[in-house]
């Protein structure tokens, strides 16, 4: 039985010879550097941020016009190869989101004047929207796809160090612990994010039609990075939002809502912002059951913005209150990470896992936002084989260790001990309080009210214009939503 099927829970499914899981942005900008060095004809990078000061290979000292920084990797690469196309697009910002960026990606269009780079900003969002897609395709036969941006505040290995000279920016400061996933895949899965990335430079570029670019051989996987899956299909789901011609894509919600339901042992849940009603029913609907699958979320302890923090943080708080409520047997858990000393790590990353037969890793956040406001993007991947299965089981593992302190070994050793149940294995490792559970805040008048109508979190562009009317609408499609049956095939 598959879960992706295309017209419903995805766009496309399309074959992959590799796909790898990057884990944080060491891993992911170590693999786009050497994948850029392979380019032969194209470098396409679609991005909600982008910032060409941001350091591949940072090592503790910021000067200025450092030769590992992604905008002079991609002059040389322009000024060497007159046969290689450079594109990038990124989301026009609002304001007040630029200044918090220094006014990038707005001032990278002088990085690329007068070169062969073309860098264009996109607006063609409704009033309120953001382009959150983040995609890197090379020569049509690689592409990467998950939740980083190129940009200087990103970079971070898996240990999370309570300090760590690398993650320096450029004013000389230091960013937080950050958490990451991207997915790597080539083939025909990789050619449909070419696709993709053609179809939106057409709408965000005046009409400008590109071609796909002609074949010219060669292999850009990374070679430092062996595949974990190999011979597999790749679904590629999206959201967009129905704005002036455009149809309505919805791919993330149905694949998300078809995967919640066919879950039958664990849901593992990675994302920075939780506060989609919709997905939470379809949770709680999972916890009621006796036999039900367990629920794993990891996410960060608290935004880092105010206005994140009054419009998400709040409204996570009321759907982690619903789904302890749900949990009559026991079965949830809502945790975030911090690192041995008690920093935050902020958990970025957009992934999750559904037993051992299913991963998803991509932009959208489990908010109102991602499933029908902003764009999105995401891949796929279906374990159907029990070596597949083997490796997405230890991939979750991978990924929950690595918050504990622990290898992923040691989190399947705990599984096992403990009849396979991950939340009984969280908390066996868990001693040194590494993750914590998620307390939601007392609110106050106005932050209940934000959190009740989720303003800042609209769930499309009628509903924008209309925030008095969310909550009921919100509930109602939740309860429209969870009496189809699940979708496979």
């Amino acid at each position: 039985m598959s879960v992706l099927i295309p017209g419903e829970t995805c766009w496309r499914r399309e074959p992959a010879d590799r796909c790898a899981f990057l884990i944080d942005n060491e891993a992911y900008f170590t693999a786009l550097y050497e994948a850029f060095q392979k380019a032969r004809r194209s470098i396409l990078i679609l991005g909600w941020s982008f910032d060409p000061r941001t350091r591949m290979f940072p090592d503790g000292y910021d000067g200025p016009d450092d030769p590992d920084e992604v905008g002079h990797v991609l002059l040389r690469l322009a000024r060497e190869r007159p046969d290689l196309d450079i594109r990038i697009l990124i989301w026009k910002s609002s304001l007040p989101i630029a200044a918090t960026q220094e006014f990038f990606p707005h001032k990278a269009r002088k990085w690329f004047e007068g070169s062969r780079v073309r860098f264009r900003l996109d607006d063609q969002v409704p009033f309120g929207a953001s382009h959150h897609q983040k995609v890197v395709v090379v020569d049509d036969r690689l592409a990467f796809c998950g939740g980083g941006d190129i940009s200087v505040d990103r970079w971070d290995t898996p240990g999370h160090l309570d300090i760590d000279l690398r993650r320096i920016m450029p004013d000389q400061e230091y960013h937080d612990p950050r958490h990451e996933v991207m997915m790597m895949v080539d083939g025909a899965a990789a050619r449909a994010l070419g696709d993709h990335f053609r179809e939106r430079w057409q709408v965000g570029c005046d009409g400008e039609v590109m071609t796909p670019p002609e074949d010219a051989g060669g292999d850009p996987w990374p070679d430092h990075v062996p595949a974990h899956l190999t011979q597999l299909d790749v679904g590629v789901a999206r959201t967009r939002p129905a704005w002036r011609g455009q149809p309505e894509a919805d791919e993330l919600l149905r694949l998300a809502l078809a995967a919640i339901a066919g879950a039958k042992e664990t849901i593992y849940l990675e994302n920075q912002y939780f506060t989609s009603p919709v997905i939470t029913e379809a949770l709680a609907r999972r916890l009621h059951e006796p036999d039900g699958p367990e629920v794993v979320l990891i996410s960060t302890g608290f935004s880092p913005s105010w206005f994140d923090k009054l419009a998400m943080d709040n409204a996570r708080g009321a759907m982690v209150w619903r789904l302890r409520v749900a949990d009559v047997f026991h079965r949830f858990r809502a945790l975030y990470p911090r690192t041995p000393a008690g920093s935050t790590i902020i958990v970025h990353s957009k992934t999750s896992f559904f037993d051992d037969r299913l991963a998803r890793v991509g932009s959208a956040n489990l908010n109102n936002r991602s499933f029908g406001f902003d764009s999105e993007i995401e891949l796929a991947v279906e374990a159907h084989s029990d070596e597949h299965r083997i490796i997405l089981g230890a991939m979750r593992d991978r990924l929950v260790g690595h918050f504990l302190g622990y290898t992923g070994d040691a989190v399947a050793k705990a599984r096992a001990e403990h009849g396979g149940s991950l939340v009984r294995a969280i908390d066996a490792l868990n001693r040194e309080g590494r993750l914590r559970e998620i307390d939601p805040a007392r609110q106050t008048p106005l932050s209940e009210f934000v959190a009740a109508y989720h303003l800042g979190d609209p769930a499309s562009p009628a509903d924008s214009m209309r925030p008095w009317r969310r909550r009921q609408r919100l509930f109602e499609e939740a309860r429209t939503l969870h009496a189809r049956p699940p979708t496979t095939t």
